[in-house]
């Protein structure tokens, strides 16, 4: 006689990673942590709506939305750039993601108290606040709204698909492409610019304190935003007058005024990347294009590519170009430079230049994408 036993269990996230996640899990991308977060602890947390709807996508004859692999259609109001592909061959690309609503955050009108409970560290040529310390603090606090801190800690984790994206951690990369800024000579001045998945911000902040005459701030999580970007764009803006010891009144005045001007330039979102795309082009009238799109680790994950080539498609003006910041390979996720490159050149809308290529421990790659050429 043969008996048959079935057996229903959870694993509980307070079991740590003692166990492999049986449905595939997700890596840290630092190069010295490996830490999974497995398929059970990632459904736990999604709380956000999941449908291709939400993707703002092209649509068939119909009425259905068409797959994010099987087509891609933008278009550019200033030079009547339509450009559509299709492809059978571009697995594994599409998959359900899950979508957080994009929303603007207002600069504060104190700009003291953003910087209340912030240690700044000096940088060459820029100042940021120690994020350990700004982690400490939010998790002895009751953070209003979802706590990623809380949670990036439990799961022992610096990604959460669908919770937390990494931003706040400066990745390699980000130092790479401010490295390049110095080499190349990157004019910001007069641009309009895009720090896109911009973590600290320090992109940004580059091409902030380069001139540049608007700079968009996005990050998927909103407590990034509020506890590290924007804290790091106020640091960077009022180091001049925190350096400058004259006691003069209207003097005071005029830089305090000045500062107030300067920070009109800056913007800030939060949201997934469609949704981010949604509220900018609907904020304005005449929605004016970016002229150059800074981006750092940020096509780790391949699910992600479909969108973030849409919204290149949708955002960078017909002149403009994207400067990307990759490693060769995320271990463990399955994005990189190479599977990204691929993918660029299936859709046939952007053509990419390799820049530089870092060779110091895990290899990393600076390319710079364009619209192709009207044919």
């Amino acid at each position: 006689m043969r008996m048959t036993f079935q057996f229903n269990f959870s694993i509980e996230d307070h079991l740590e990673n003692e166990l492999t996640p049986l449905g595939g899990g997700t890596l840290a991308l630092d190069s010295s942590e490996e830490s999974l977060v497995s398929e059970s602890q990632k459904g736990k947390h999604r709380d956000k709506k999941c449908s291709t709807e939400e993707f703002d996508l092209p649509r068939d004859p119909s009425g259905e939305p068409k797959s994010v692999r099987n087509a891609a259609v933008f278009q550019d109001t200033d030079s009547s750039l339509s450009v559509a592909n299709s492809s059978s061959n571009l697995e594994p690309y599409e998959k359900q993601l899950c979508l957080r609503i994009a929303k603007e955050h207002a600069m504060p009108k104190d700009l003291k108290k953003v910087l209340e409970n912030k240690v700044i560290e000096m940088l060459p040529g820029l100042q940021r606040v120690n994020i350990s310390v700004v982690k400490t603090i939010l998790l002895k606090e009751n953070f209003p709204g979802e706590n990623i801190v809380s949670k990036s800690f439990s799961s022992h984790s610096d990604l959460i698909t669908g919770v937390y994206e990494g931003g706040l951690k400066i990745w390699e990369c980000t130092f790479d492409l401010l490295a390049y800024f110095t080499k190349a000579k990157v004019k910001f001045a007069g641009k309009k610019v895009l720090d896109l998945g911009c973590g600290s911000g320090l992109l940004g902040i580059t091409a902030f304190k380069g001139g540049a005459k608007e700079i968009h701030f996005q990050d998927y999580n909103s407590m990034v935003i509020d506890e590290v970007t924007l804290p790091n764009v106020v640091a960077n803006s009022t180091l001049e007058d925190e350096e400058n010891d004259g006691n003069e009144l209207d003097v005071k005045r005029c830089r305090k005024s000045k500062v107030v001007q300067d920070l009109c330039k800056c913007r800030f979102f939060s949201g997934e990347w469609s949704e981010f795309c949604k509220l900018v082009l609907s904020s304005e009238k005449v929605f004016e294009k970016y002229d150059l799109i800074l981006t750092s680790e940020t096509i780790y994950n391949p699910d992600y590519y479909g969108t973030l080539h849409q919204t290149f498609g949708r955002l960078l003006d017909k002149n403009g170009r994207v400067l990307l910041a990759s490693k060769a390979h995320y271990f463990g996720v399955g994005g990189g430079i190479h599977l990204f490159q691929k993918f660029i050149e299936e859709r046939n809308v952007f053509e990419t230049r390799t820049l530089e290529i870092i060779d110091d421990g895990l290899k990393r790659f600076l390319i710079e994408m364009t619209f192709k050429s009207p044919r």
